[in-house]
């Protein structure tokens, strides 16, 4: 198979290519992609493709409705640079309440002062700040990076809150053992002295943090948001900047509006840029593609089924890509089995929202007579024969 990198990909995940892929050049070509920020929206898809990696979390530069109708499996890599966010989220933290940044400026501009030894003990002053020991954080998202904050603040002494639409029980005994779960969102708004965003972009959290919400804070609370820039409505995070209400607003997406506001802290999206980042999500993008074209399996996919399968020990295995209709299974399985001598020895159905992915293990069959009828079939939107 051949794989087209749409933009630099960690050589630690090229490494894991056997001698059955070929990175090429010409995505025209390209039966898989890996990507990372580069825009697909627009771009004509390949007639071979059947997989995209993304080298990291967001999606949002994927048409994965576009690309599902196609049958095109979109893939994310969640977690792999949960860490390397982690890291980031607590250095914003602690140069939200130390003016570490002002002390910087201070001492660049000062350099050229051979007395600058002495000045500084007078300047300093204006960079006072206080610590975080002993504060409470606010964690809105308990996916991989919020957990990870929640365990690093709470070994600074910090007490840790937190909440979560879609938190499962199993993932409890991942927090620490004194962690609060606050039971909507309005309490931890108003328990917290800082509050980070760990949550993707919906509808339903698009200017989540918002006048409304804003005046549920405390006074001078901190807000971190390492998520995606639209969580927060400018408007009014100005506005509260400007009460004081805010004390600082620290976020990894620069716009016109925040890059020029008073008490914004504005990193230039370095949320997931380490080395160890790029090579974790670089070799988890690149395990999923491989298993994906080899067995069939899905996981971590934003626009299919998950689908965990074995190698196929049958003479071999028919994947299909398809609408959720409820008649649509049916009339797979009797095509498939109309010739007696057919035998199905394994059959798996998973459905996400109005996409389905099937799959059939299957003995003595004219595969490509079966492809053809299977072609005739409205709603399906790709065949994949395997092995």
């Amino acid at each position: 198979m051949k794989l087209h990198c749409l933009n630099n990909i960690s050589q630690f995940g090229l490494n894991l290519l056997s001698k059955n892929y070929e990175i090429t050049k010409d995505v025209h070509e390209s039966d898989l992609i890996l990507v990372r920020s580069a825009v697909m929206h627009d771009m004509e898809i390949p007639h071979n493709l059947i997989a995209v990696g993304r080298a990291g979390a967001g999606v949002n530069n994927i048409p994965l409705d576009k690309f599902a109708k196609a049958g095109i499996v979109v893939f994310n890599t969640p977690g792999a640079n949960a860490n390397g966010v982690k890291e980031l989220v607590l250095a914003g933290m602690l140069m939200s309440v130390r003016d570490i940044h002002g002390g910087l400026n201070w001492v660049h501009n000062n350099a050229s002062d051979p007395e600058i030894a002495k000045t500084v003990e007078k300047a300093k002053a204006q960079f006072g700040g206080t610590e975080i020991l002993g504060k409470s954080i606010g964690i809105v998202g308990l996916g991989a990076i919020g957990i990870l904050v929640a365990n690093a603040c709470h070994a600074l002494g910090m007490k840790v809150y937190g909440f979560d639409v879609y938190f499962t029980e199993e993932r409890r005994h991942l927090l620490p053992t004194d962690f609060t779960f606050c039971d909507s969102l309005d309490e931890l708004y108003t328990l917290s002295d800082f509050i980070t965003l760990h949550v993707p972009l919906t509808p339903d959290t698009k200017g989540m943090i918002n006048q409304e919400t804003l005046s549920l804070m405390k006074d001078g609370v901190v807000i971190l948001n390492y998520s995606r820039d639209s969580l927060v409505d400018d408007d009014a995070m100005e506005k509260a900047l400007q009460a004081k209400k805010v004390r600082k607003y620290v976020t990894d997406f620069p716009n016109p509006r925040t890059a020029n506001m008073e008490g914004v802290l504005c990193i230039p999206h370095l949320g997931a840029s380490t080395e160890e980042s790029e090579d974790n999500c670089a070799m988890m993008a690149v395990r999923q593609l491989m298993n994906y074209a080899e067995t069939g399996s899905i996981a971590n996919s934003v626009n299919f089924p998950a689908c965990d399968l074995p190698l196929c020990e049958s003479d071999v295995r028919l994947a299909i890509l398809h609408e959720n209709k409820p008649t649509l299974l049916n009339t797979l399985t009797e095509l498939i089995s109309k010739n007696p001598k057919t035998k199905i020895t394994k059959l798996v159905n998973n459905v996400r929202g109005d996409v389905a992915y099937t799959v059939y293990d299957i003995d003595n069959a004219s595969i490509e007579e079966i492809q053809k009828e299977l072609n005739s079939i409205s709603g399906i939107f790709r065949i994949r024969v395997i092995k």
